[in-house]
């Protein structure tokens, strides 16, 4: 039986089609059960109904308090039993009581090598600190934003003179690659939370190699 994920987007859905290419290329054995979105316009919403995924739309203004919406969010994740929530692109930040819910059972891609750089803008923030390498991180979501315990990590350079949207285009192709790579780590069971670390395949993650560069 294939395990079973859920994707949350906000916007263009380029992380799940690159998940949805992982499956129809035979490199990751997962079913995407269900993809939710906050906004009706959602591209990533019609990319999953073109690819025979149910997706669904919950209304942000129906709810008054950030709660009733997470909650709104979970009877349905419970509905499809998924094992696994994949933010990807999601916008809105996610209540303490969600997040627990789904403490090592909920992941995340950000565009940086974090711990630097978390939240927004972080394209043009890299280029504007004159850093010489710039990536994308994939990591287990906690309360505090952005700071969960790191997964996998891709770095690229930095090249002089480069716009903050290049910049964007380079760290998009290391994401497509390490996102589906965490989810198949973690649909094998190789990869496990443990008292807030990372353990692969037995190791701790930030003892073998914590940058893989692409």
């Amino acid at each position: 039986m294939s395990f079973a994920i859920a994707v949350l987007l906000s916007g263009n859905g380029s992380n799940l089609q690159a998940i949805m290419n992982a499956i129809a290329q035979h490199e990751l054995d997962v079913v995407i059960k269900v993809v939710i979105s906050d906004r009706l316009d959602a591209k990533g919403l019609e990319r999953a109904r073109d690819a025979g995924i149910p997706a669904i739309f919950i209304e942000p203004a129906k709810y008054q308090l950030r709660e009733q919406f997470d909650d709104a969010l979970s009877v349905i994740l419970n509905d499809y039993h998924v094992s696994l929530v994949v933010l990807a692109g999601f916008m809105r930040i996610l209540s303490d009581k969600f997040v627990s819910r789904y403490l090592g059972k909920l992941i995340n891609i950000h565009p940086s090598l974090l711990p630097k750089y978390k939240g927004l803008n972080t394209h043009q923030r890299v280029i504007d600190a004159g850093e010489l390498e710039h990536g994308a991180s994939v990591h287990f979501v906690t309360p505090k934003l952005d700071d969960g315990p790191i997964i996998i990590q891709s770095g690229v350079e930095v090249v002089a003179g480069e716009s903050s949207e290049q910049l964007k285009q380079k760290i998009h192709k290391i994401e497509h690659i390490i996102y589906p790579r965490a989810i198949n780590w973690i649909s094998k069971a190789r990869v496990e939370l443990k008292n807030g670390r990372v353990f692969l395949d037995g190791l701790v993650i930030d003892e073998i190699k914590h940058n893989i560069v692409i």
